[in-house]
């Protein structure tokens, strides 16, 4: 370790290296009454008699809530009432469907401080990194607001026979979407997929994470007060192996968020039904600094990328790679900023880095950053949980010589922890960034945009970022957004984030003839005429 007796002193008295934000006087328990608990779990779909389980909040230890939880009885009963809504509500124009999307974005940024609190003392992020959730939902709210009419019209297409055959294809709604939403960002994983599947004709059933249930069932909350029919979106908690396979069970599609390993039992169970899914699964991302970067740039954007949300956040960057000749000069900026972010637990702005969700997740972290020390790593900076802070808090971590054998190096960490890799030509970077089976998000710096899109081009990741950490991707919600290899199926977001939960119809209409033998011509005469006309229409450039 690197630490000096000053530093530990520091870490002890949150003054110095990583000194605490101020906290504000709002807490945790006045925000989150038992009052908000129990308005909010009428939402869920339960039995009277259902089993409560409670939930801790991350930043103090403290209880949280009481949550019913729903039995596969339960998830049967909700897609029966869903698909009951589903079918009035696919009969609404598509435009009245889009304008209730619209009526949420202005409630959801007029009332946000309501939904802050709810994320914060169920994930223990910041308050800047939770309203990230809010200004993601408010994007897509209002891109599929706009541009759903326009994605779902009927679109005119070539017919078998020009100008006899009249053919349209029309954009049908699944029925009822499965969904199954993870703890790190449980507003905008909930609503970004729930929103386009809405206006798109569908109804949900979701089971968010039962730690991070009170977001969704707020967000629920404020869309049918938005005009969204109430049994439209059902919301089903419980334990992940025991009420996850009874969403897939019965869904028409599924979208899924969550790790690699139930990702890939979600995949096998649909497609043991023929039923179509999206999966948004793990990454071990990576960040290049090419030798022509602007230090100062890169070195601030490592920082959100790596640290933003406390590093539990699928699209954020765990590796560093860095040209040799800029190495030393970019680390000393970057090991600086990380040293002297603000940690803390407040409900208010002003802390920069917030606490780990989990027991769990402070474990893998712990015993990542513990066996690359061991097997001969240096820490940079950090390294230390604070526990002075919280039960859950964990010091923005920085290693240095990693190899490929320590799990740090190949497996998610989800937590505040970059690994730190030097290289000389940029096919060297190139390579070693693609040396995994994930491909969600990658980012490029440089000071030649046309560079950084050339080797954009070269990295196997679904989103790339030049001269950014990850929200200029994520935050285009008109292109998609997902992953490759390991890192998942389908996308969200853009075109492909809504057609998903359609069914694309082919109606054709037929004029004047049919496409059979007619009008007194036998089989080998309608043969050479339509021969006769397939050579025409390739000799007239016909589509």
């Amino acid at each position: 370790m690197t630490d000096t007796t000053a530093d530990t002193q520091a870490r002890s008295t949150g003054t110095g290296r990583n000194p605490a934000a101020p906290g504000g006087a709002r807490t945790v328990a006045s925000a989150v009454t038992d009052a908000v608990v129990a308005r909010l779990v009428r939402g869920v779909t339960a039995g009277p008699d259902a089993e409560a389980v409670e939930t801790l909040a991350p930043l103090t230890g403290e209880r949280l809530a009481a949550l019913p939880q729903s039995t596969p009885a339960d998830v049967e009963r909700a897609y029966r009432l869903a698909r009951t809504a589903q079918q009035a509500w696919a009969a609404q124009p598509v435009r009245r469907r889009a304008a209730v999307l619209l009526r949420f974005h202005d409630l959801l940024l007029a009332r946000q401080d309501e939904v802050l609190d709810l994320i914060q003392a169920e994930t223990g992020k910041t308050r800047l990194h939770a309203f990230e959730e809010v200004l993601g939902a408010a994007l897509a709210a209002r891109h599929y607001g706009r541009k759903a009419p326009a994605y779902l019209r009927d679109r005119r297409r070539g017919g078998a026979l020009p100008v006899l055959t009249h053919t349209l294809e029309a954009r049908r709604p699944k029925g009822v979407v499965g969904q199954i939403s993870p703890w790190n960002y449980p507003l905008e994983l909930s609503v970004s997929d729930a929103l386009p599947a809405f206006a798109a004709g569908n109804a949900v059933v979701n089971k968010p994470d039962t730690q991070t249930a009170l977001t969704a069932l707020w967000a629920r909350e404020l869309l049918v007060e938005a005009g969204l029919p109430a049994d439209l979106w059902q919301i089903v908690i419980g334990d992940g192996p025991v009420v996850g396979p009874a969403v897939v069970e019965h869904a028409d599609y599924v979208s899924f968020t969550g790790s690699t390993r139930t990702g890939r039992q979600v995949a096998q169970q649909a497609a043991g039904r023929l039923v179509g899914a999206s999966l948004e699964l793990g990454g071990k991302n990576a960040l290049l600094v090419l030798a022509d970067a602007d230090l100062d740039r890169a070195a601030e954007g490592a920082v959100r990328a790596c640290f933003s949300s406390a590093g539990q956040l699928c699209i954020s960057i765990e590796r560093l790679f860095v040209h040799r000749s800029v190495a030393d000069a970019f680390l000393e900026r970057f090991t600086a900023r990380a040293r002297a972010l603000r940690l803390g637990g407040g409900l208010a702005y002003g802390a920069d880095m917030g606490s780990l969700v989990s027991a769990r997740q402070l474990e893998t972290v712990t015993r990542h950053v513990e066996e690359a020390v061991k097997a001969g790593a240096t820490v940079l900076t950090g390294g230390q949980a604070r526990p002075d802070l919280g039960p859950l808090f964990y010091e923005p971590t920085v290693l240095d010589g990693v190899t490929t054998d320590m799990p740090v190096c190949t497996e998610e960490t989800f937590g505040p922890v970059v690994s730190v890799y030097r290289f000389d030509t940029e096919d060297e970077a190139v390579a070693a960034a693609n040396a995994t089976p994930y491909g969600l998000n990658s980012s490029v710096w440089t000071k030649d945009t046309r560079r950084g899109r050339a080797v954009a081009a070269r990295l196997h990741t679904g989103t790339v970022n030049v001269n950014e950490a990850y929200a200029a991707a994520y935050g285009s919600v008109a292109s998609p957004m997902g992953g490759m290899g390991d890192s998942g199926l389908g996308r969200r977001h853009g075109s492909e984030g809504i057609l998903r939960f359609t069914e694309a119809q082919t109606v054709a209409t037929q004029r004047l003839m049919p496409i059979g033998p007619s009008h007194g011509l036998d089989d080998r005469q309608f043969a050479g005429l339509l021969t006769t006309g397939l050579k025409a229409l390739k000799a007239l450039r016909v589509r």
